[in-house]
C-alpha cells in the first residue's frame, strides 16, 4: 500500500478494524492498537514497560505513557486510551510481567513483521489485496488522521504525543477549510464574550461509532463474543473475542458451519438449523444451551442470533452474539440442587412424622405394620415400603405387608445379596430374627458388642418395578433400597424396607431417621402386646422347658446339681434384668465363680442365708429366656431351674399369636419347647378388695402407726414431723414406732408385689 498521499491512501476506519479482527492473539492486537490508537513506533514498543503507564486522572480515569527515549532521541508523553490501558494490563497479568519487565522483549524488526503477518491475514480473509502492504508506519499515520480529522484534537497536542518534529508532517492530514467551516470557526467571535458564552461545547466533536462501542464492550470481558455468518450459516467473520471464547483461530474456523459449536445431540436434533430458521422468521432469536470449545469441552452459553439484510431487505447473513453463562449456570444448578436436597429432606421428615402419628393410633401388631408402610409410601420420599415379619412355616413366608407395591412384586426389588442373607428355614423353622440369630439382619452389629445396634443396609442401582405393564416389564428406572430391623431390646420383630428414586438418598442423616423409625415401630409393637395383656379378661398360661446351655441357670444346675427358683424379676433397662432367686444344693461361691465367666452376667451377690438355702441376686445383660418372653409381651410368673432344665410359667393375652412367641423363644434358645398351654380367666381385684385384704394383713398398731406417720407428714420431703414427734403423739417410744412402721411397710409392699392368693405367713403382732 502506497501512503505517499495520506489524504487518499491512509487506512480507513473499516480497514483498521479489519486488521484488529485478523489479530489471532492478544499480543498481536495490542501491538496494532499501540501503533494505531497511541501512535508509538516499533523501536519505542521494544523499550516499553508497565511502569511507563501513569494514571493522571481518577474520575473518569485517564492515562498517559511516558515513552522512553530511543535512538539517541528524547522521550515524550503520549496519550493512552482507557480501553488500550485495560488490554495492556490484562496482557501483562496473563504473562506474569512485573512493572520493570519489557512488555515486548523482541526487536523492532520482529514487531514490524508481526504487523505484516496480521495485514496478510486481513487481506486474505477480506479479499482486499491492498491491506497486505499495511505497516507500522501506516498505523501511525492512521493515528494522526483520526486524531486531527475525526476527533479534532489540537495539532500541537497531536505533534507532541506522536513525536513529530514539525507541523509539516501533519499538514497532509489537514484538508483545506471550506467557506462554511471558516464562518463556523469564527462564529464565536461574533457572540458576546463572557462566562459560558462562545466556543464549541464538548458535544460538537464527532460521535463515537457503534462499531467502536461494540469493540470496547467485547474488549472489556472475555465472556462475550461476536461473529458473523453467511446466509447459509457458515462462519464469515471471526474476531479476537470469538477466538478467545471458542479457541479456534480465524484460519481454522472461517468457512465452517455454526453446528461446529453445538453438541452432537443438538446437531442430531437439528437445533442449529432451527435456531437460524427462527432468527430469520422472527427477526432474531435468543437461545440457551451447551456449546463446544475447540478442545471438546462444554460450556453453557446464551446465544442471540439476528439476521443481516441489505438496503433492499435481502437476507445477507447472521450476526451471532454469544455470552459465556457457565458461571451463572453453575450457580443456578447449585441452588437448584440445594432446593431439591431440602425438598427431599422435608419429604423424609414428613414421612417420619406421619409414621409417628400412625403409631399412636394403631391398636394391634398388624395395624402398626400396615399403617407404617402406608405412611412412608404416601408422599414423595419413598416409592414403596414393605415389612417382612420373617415368619416361616413349611419353608414359606407367611407375612409381608406392603404399600405402593404388590406384595408379590417385592421379591423383584430385594437385592440378591439380601436374599442370601435371609434366615434359613433349616436353622429357624418358624420364627423371628433375634439378636442371637447368626443369619438375621443386624448380626454383624450384635457380634461387635452386647448392646444391639440398629443398622441400616442400603443397596443402590436396584431396578424399581413398582409400576409394571401387562408384560411384566418395569416402567421405572433404577433407585436405592434401604432396610432397617424393627427392634425392641434384643428382639427384632422383622425388617422394614423402603425404595426410592431420589438421587443421593439414604445419606447419614436419613439413615439415622430410619434407625429411629425402626426402634419406634419395635417399641410400639412391644407396647401393644403388653397393653393387650393388661386389658385382657382372659389370658393364656404357657409353660416352657428350656435346656439351652446359653442360660447361666441351666448351665449351673446341670454342672452343680443345684436348684434355682425365681422370687422376683425386676427390669432395669431394655436389655438388663435383675433376678432374685432361691438357691439350693450348691455353694453360692461355686455358682458365682461360674457366672464370672459368663458375658451375659454383669454382677451377682449373696442377699441372705437361711436354713433352707440362699437368696441371691443376678444382674443379667443381653438375651435370656425370661427377657425374650417379656419382649414378646409375655409376663413371666414362675421360673424353676433344676437338673439342667428351666421351667417357665408365663401368661399372655388371649388373642396373642402363641406360635410367634414360641418361635421367637426358639430363635434365641433353640433347645426350648412349649410343654403346656391353657386358657384361664384373670382374677380381677377391686380397689376396695385390695384395701380390705391389706387391712387383714396389718395389726391395729401397724395400721395406726402408718396412718399417723402419713397424716403427720413423716413421709413428706422435707418432713413435716419427725419420728419422735409422731411417737410422742401416740404415746409410744421411737424404737417401737420404727418397728411398727417397718413391719407395716413390709406387709404393704408384699401385698402389692407378691401374689395376693399366696399365704406367706400371718402378720406379726406386737
Amino acid at each position: 500500500m502506497s501512503l505517499e498521499e495520506p489524504d487518499s491512501a491512509t487506512l480507513s476506519r473499516s480497514q483498521y478494524e479489519s486488521l484488529l479482527d485478523a489479530a489471532e492473539t492478544y499480543r498481536e492486537a495490542l501491538v496494532v492498537r499501540l501503533c494505531g490508537d497511541v501512535g508509538l513506533r516499533p523501536t519505542e514498543l521494544t523499550e516499553l514497560t508497565v511502569d511507563d503507564v501513569e494514571q493522571v486522572r481518577i474520575d473518569p480515569p485517564r492515562y498517559l505513557v511516558r515513552v522512553p527515549a530511543v535512538d539517541d532521541g528524547s522521550g515524550r508523553t503520549a496519550y493512552l486510551p482507557t480501553h488500550v490501558e485495560r488490554e495492556l494490563r490484562r496482557y501483562a497479568r496473563s504473562n506474569g510481567l512485573s512493572t520493570d519487565d519489557r512488555i515486548f522483549p523482541v526487536t523492532a524488526r520482529r514487531l514490524q513483521m508481526l504487523v505484516s503477518e496480521v495485514a496478510d491475514r486481513a487481506a486474505e480473509f477480506l479479499d482486499q489485496p491492498t491491506l497486505a502492504d499495511a505497516s507500522t508506519s501506516d498505523l501511525r499515520q492512521y493515528f494522526a488522521r483520526t486524531a486531527l480529522v475525526d476527533h479534532a484534537v489540537n495539532p500541537r497536542v497531536v505533534k507532541t504525543v506522536g513525536g513529530w518534529r514539525s507541523f509539516e508532517a501533519l499538514e497532509p492530514y489537514l484538508p483545506e477549510p471550506t467557506d462554511a467551516e471558516i464562518v463556523d470557526a469564527f462564529d464565536a467571535a461574533e457572540r458576546p464574550s463572557g462566562p459560558g458564552r462562545g466556543g464549541s461545547g464538548a458535544g460538537t466533536g464527532p460521535m463515537v461509532s457503534d462499531d467502536s462501542v461494540i469493540r470496547l464492550l467485547l474488549a472489556a470481558s472475555d465472556r462475550y463474543a461476536l461473529l458473523r455468518l453467511d446466509a447459509d450459516g457458515y462462519v464469515e467473520r471471526w474476531n479476537r473475542s470469538a477466538a478467545a471464547m471458542f479457541g479456534y483461530r480465524a484460519g481454522e474456523i472461517v468457512g465452517t458451519h455454526i453446528s461446529t459449536f453445538y453438541t452432537d445431540d443438538a446437531v442430531d436434533d437439528g437445533v442449529p438449523e432451527r435456531t437460524l430458521a427462527a432468527a430469520l422468521e422472527d427477526s432474531g432469536t435468543e437461545t440457551d444451551g451447551w456449546r463446544i470449545h475447540e478442545d471438546g469441552t462444554r460450556f453453557r452459553a446464551t446465544e442471540v442470533v439476528s439476521p443481516l439484510r441489505d438496503e433492499q431487505g435481502r437476507h445477507r447473513g447472521f450476526a451471532v452474539f454469544v455470552r459465556d453463562a457457565s458461571a451463572v449456570h453453575e450457580e443456578v444448578e447449585s441452588v437448584r440442587a440445594r432446593r431439591d436436597e431440602l425438598e427431599d429432606r422435608y419429604a423424609v421428615a414428613t414421612a417420619h412424622r406421619a409414621v409417628t402419628r400412625s403409631l399412636f393410633e394403631s391398636t394391634d401388631h398388624e395395624e402398626i405394620e400396615t399403617d407404617t408402610c402406608a405412611a412412608l409410601a404416601d408422599g414423595r420420599a419413598y416409592e414403596c415400603a414393605w415389612i417382612d415379619r420373617a415368619t416361616h412355616s413349611n419353608q414359606r413366608r407367611e407375612w409381608r405387608v406392603s404399600s405402593g407395591i404388590d406384595p408379590d412384586a417385592v421379591t423383584h426389588l430385594v437385592p440378591e445379596q439380601w436374599r442370601e442373607e435371609t434366615v434359613s428355614t433349616t436353622d429357624l423353622a418358624d420364627g423371628e430374627w433375634t439378636a442371637t440369630d447368626p443369619d438375621g439382619p443386624g448380626a454383624e452389629a450384635e457380634r461387635t458388642g452386647n448392646e444391639r445396634e440398629t443398622t441400616v443396609s442400603v443397596a443402590t442401582d436396584v431396578p424399581l418395578m413398582t409400576d409394571r405393564d401387562e408384560g411384566g416389564e418395569s416402567n421405572d428406572g433404577t433407585g436405592a433400597v434401604a432396610r432397617v430391623p424393627l427392634t425392641y431390646g434384643d428382639t427384632v420383630y422383622g425388617t422394614l424396607s423402603v425404595a426410592t428414586e431420589r438421587a443421593g438418598a439414604f445419606d447419614p442423616d436419613e439413615r439415622r431417621w430410619l434407625e429411629t423409625i425402626g426402634r419406634q415401630v419395635g417399641y410400639a409393637i412391644a407396647a401393644i402386646r403388653r397393653r393387650n395383656l393388661l386389658l385382657s379378661d382372659n389370658v393364656v398360661e404357657l409353660e416352657f422347658d428350656c435346656r439351652d446351655a446359653d442360660s447361666i441357670f441351666v448351665n449351673a444346675s446341670r454342672r452343680f446339681g443345684c436348684r434355682f427358683e425365681l422370687d422376683s424379676l425386676v427390669p432395669v433397662s431394655e436389655s438388663t434384668q435383675l433376678y432374685y432367686l432361691r438357691l439350693e444344693g450348691a455353694s453360692p461361691a461355686d455358682v458365682f465363680e461360674l457366672a464370672a465367666d459368663d458375658p451375659g452376667v454383669a454382677d451377682c451377690r449373696l442377699v441372705e442365708t437361711d436354713e433352707d438355702g440362699w437368696r441371691v441376686e443376678f444382674v443379667v445383660c443381653g438375651s435370656s429366656p425370661a427377657l425374650t418372653l417379656t419382649e414378646y409381651g409375655v409376663t413371666v410368673l414362675e421360673a424353676v431351674t433344676e437338673g439342667g432344665v428351666t421351667t417357665l410359667t408365663a401368661e399372655c393375652a388371649a388373642d396373642a399369636d402363641v406360635r410367634t412367641i414360641v418361635t421367637g423363644l426358639r430363635a434365641a434358645f433353640p433347645d426350648s419347647e412349649l410343654v403346656g398351654k391353657r386358657e384361664v380367666e384373670r382374677t380381677v381385684q377391686t380397689a376396695r378388695e385390695f384395701r380390705e385384704g391389706l387391712e387383714d394383713r396389718l395389726t391395729d398398731r401397724q395400721a395406726a402407726s402408718l396412718r399417723a406417720a402419713y397424716s403427720g407428714g413423716y413421709y413428706d420431703w422435707p418432713r413435716e414431723s419427725t419420728a419422735e414427734e409422731i411417737a410422742d403423739a401416740m404415746g409410744i417410744s421411737s424404737p417401737t414406732l420404727h418397728n411398727h412402721l417397718r413391719k407395716g411397710q413390709h406387709e404393704l409392699l408384699r401385698t402389692f408385689l407378691d401374689d395376693p392368693d399366696e399365704d406367706n405367713g400371718s402378720a406379726e403382732s406386737t
